[in-house]
């Protein structure tokens, strides 16, 4: 075949998303703690950006500000990112939510008044309080207190004269000088500080340990028997054995008994009581004594110092009873960034421009914080309209609990409010839902179907979970179900399902097996008598 050259016209439909569509998108799969941090970064690249909070002129009269326009004329600004400002309809997305509240700009202004200082009360200068009066240097005292502390200044907080949290290694570093002596002795012992981990463990090989160190070994057992000392009883213990035989001798609780008992903790971990007790050769009041006495213990003594700065969930949305017995769905304010548009500012250095790229690069900047208020009040007008959505179909979940949770799925929520099924995921993905019956990510309603035995309505996978649970938690150490009683079980409640689903649920749930549980009901009631 010869190869020629030639012109074709062809037809053809693609999808081709703008830069603007493209971040309209991504905008709508981020959490709130993401989309604050896109925020801030926007707000810093793009001038006419700016807080809502920020609308007064600043407290620093030598700073000048953006919204101070000539003449004393109040600054125009845009609608914010939660207001109901006109938006057409983008790919991907669907419509407005008609049926929403329609704010004014007004009303999202008073909204974003923020409330007095509380530290204001606290304003007052000790000289005030107490008059340097002649005789006394109390006014002298104050002055100096308020001048120390700067108590009363703006950029002062409570939080600044708050401790920190003591960490475990500060605190076996203070104690370090009350057991070593020697120089070489306090070098060694802080290097093995800085090597225990959160729980107060220390994994490094001793031989390794002196040679990275060039210290005997003989030198390197003798520091750690010393640290191994320290408060609280248990640090610097290379074992779980180890870190409870430190506790029970710190007690004087450690015998040859106590020692069997350490030295076979694989089958107290496994629950048996039977092959524990011939290992330690003990009859089963003093065995269950023992057991107590090791429950008693710390096994991570070293959690107890520092604190660890857990994130807690902000819900996206609330669920609220309304009065005529449905639901209140309404967004978050506090998770909605308010970003407003600086018009004013806008024409003002527009019109001292000459330069044409500095005009286009003021033009972009509108242009873009134009899409982005357009972008934010998008995300939030979809966010409602699916969290709704979902309100309505699991009406039975808010009413009556998990047991009534429905089957779901992202086509038909998609379906219901005319969009597609890749923005409801998006919508779903690390947003949350509060109401009464806690806070769930928004994907914990989307459950597979489980068919029903009576050829009935399905049955929500969760709501399974919900019934195994129960079942397991209402057993006694002589009726522990199998997977196979819990199987029929089911099918009595009209549940068709298989025995290796059920096992499937429980492993995820994080349960054991029926022999697994046989044995821990039959060691929690021995130990419930004594």
């Amino acid at each position: 075949m010869a190869l020629t050259t030639k012109l074709e016209l062809r037809q053809s439909q693609q999808l081709v998303m703008t830069p603007q569509l493209q971040q309209a998108i991504r905008l709508l799969q981020l959490s709130n703690l993401e989309l604050s941090q896109f925020v801030e970064t926007e707000l810093e690249r793009n001038p006419l950006l700016e807080r809502a909070e920020n609308e007064g002129p600043s407290d620093d009269p030598g700073e000048p500000s953006r919204n101070d326009s000539p003449g004393g004329e109040a600054p125009e600004i845009e609608a914010s990112a939660t207001s109901d400002s006109g938006s057409g309809d983008m790919d991907g997305y669907g419509s407005a939510n008609d049926g929403g509240e329609q704010g004014s700009d007004e009303a999202w202004l008073d909204m974003a008044k923020t409330s007095p200082d509380p530290e204001s009360a606290f304003d007052t200068e000790y000289d005030n309080v107490y008059p340097d009066t002649a005789g006394s240097d109390l006014g002298n005292w104050a002055s100096v207190r308020t001048r120390d502390h700067s108590f009363g200044d703006e950029d002062s907080s409570l939080e600044s004269f708050v401790s920190a949290d003591l960490s475990l290694k500060d605190h076996l570093s203070a104690q370090i000088p009350l057991v070593l002596q020697t120089p070489a002795e306090r070098l060694v012992g802080q290097y093995m500080v800085d090597l225990v981990d959160e729980s107060g463990y220390i994994s490094s090989d001793l031989d390794q340990l002196a040679e990275r160190l060039g210290a005997s070994e003989a030198m390197i057992t003798d520091v750690l028997a010393k640290l191994q000392t320290l408060d609280p009883p248990g640090v610097f213990a290379r074992s779980l054995k180890e870190c409870l035989a430190l506790q029970l001798k710190e007690q004087n609780r450690y015998d040859p008994l106590i020692a069997k008992l350490l030295d076979n903790l694989h089958l107290l971990a496994k629950r048996d009581l039977a092959g524990l007790r011939r290992a330690v050769d003990v009859d089963m009041d003093e065995l269950t004594d023992m057991i107590q006495e090791i429950k008693g213990l710390n096994p991570k003594p070293g959690l107890g110092f520092g604190s660890v700065q857990v994130q807690p969930v902000v819900p996206d949305v609330f669920v609220r009873p309304a009065q005529d017995g449905s639901w209140h769905v309404e967004l978050n304010s506090e998770t909605l960034p308010r970003v407003l548009v600086n018009r004013s500012y806008y024409t003002r250095v527009s019109g001292k421009t000459a330069s044409d790229k500095d005009k286009g690069y003021l033009l972009e900047c509108l242009q873009t914080a134009n899409w982005l208020v357009k972008s934010l009040d998008q995300r939030a007008r979809t966010i409602l309209r699916v969290a709704e959505e979902i309100v309505r179909q699991q009406d039975s979940f808010f009413t009556h609990g998990v047991q009534h949770l429905r089957p779901l799925n992202l086509k038909t929520v998609a379906d219901a409010i005319h969009m597609h099924e890749s923005t409801v995921s998006r919508v779903t993905s690390n947003k949350y839902l509060a109401c009464t019956r806690g806070i769930f990510e928004l994907k914990y309603f989307f459950t597979s179907a489980i068919a029903n035995a009576d050829d009935g309505e399905a049955h929500s996978s969760e709501a399974v979970r919900f019934r195994i649970k129960q079942l397991i938690d209402a057993e006694t150490a002589c009726s522990i179900l199998s997977d196979d009683k819990i199987v029929e079980r089911l099918k009595t409640d009209g549940i068709d399902i298989a025995r290796r689903t059920v096992a499937k649920y429980r492993e995820a749930m994080r349960i054991p097996s029926s022999v697994q549980r046989r044995r821990d009901k039959e060691m929690y009631e021995r130990l419930g008598r004594v």
